[in-house]
């Protein structure tokens, strides 16, 4: 199994909770360090287990980053829904557009810096 960790700046915590309504999902085995920065957290985000943590993270919301999380939708709808609920704060880094393998696809940056492709599957 591989296990992707996202890494914040000391906000783990909101970055949480934006996540959790973003992704309709919720965190669990939330763990603090003595100055209440987050040590690990759990979430499974369509599926997948991600760990989260405060700890490198992107402070300077650069593109330079080894890890790109790409999500599939079922459709359009369910892609467009999702991406309302993270674009707040963020920025796109290729705009949605049609591909050969996609009625939708498309990238951005959150407000944390976490770099995430979004990929429509069917029409």
């Amino acid at each position: 199994m591989l296990i992707p960790i996202l890494h914040f700046c000391g906000d783990c915590e909101d970055a949480i909770r934006f996540y959790e309504n973003a992704f309709a999902t919720k965190a669990e085995n939330v763990e603090y360090r003595d100055d209440n920065k987050i040590v690990h957290a759990e979430m499974i985000i369509r599926g997948q287990r991600i760990f989260l943590n405060d700890r490198f993270g992107n402070k300077n919301k650069t593109l330079d980053c080894a890890m790109h999380m790409i999500i599939t939708f079922n459709d359009v709808d369910e892609l467009l829904e999702c991406y309302g609920n993270l674009k707040e704060g963020g920025s796109i880094i290729d705009p949605f557009r049609e591909t050969p393998y996609s009625p939708l696809v498309g990238n951005f940056m959150d407000k944390f810096g976490v770099l995430w492709g979004f990929m429509a599957v069917s029409q």
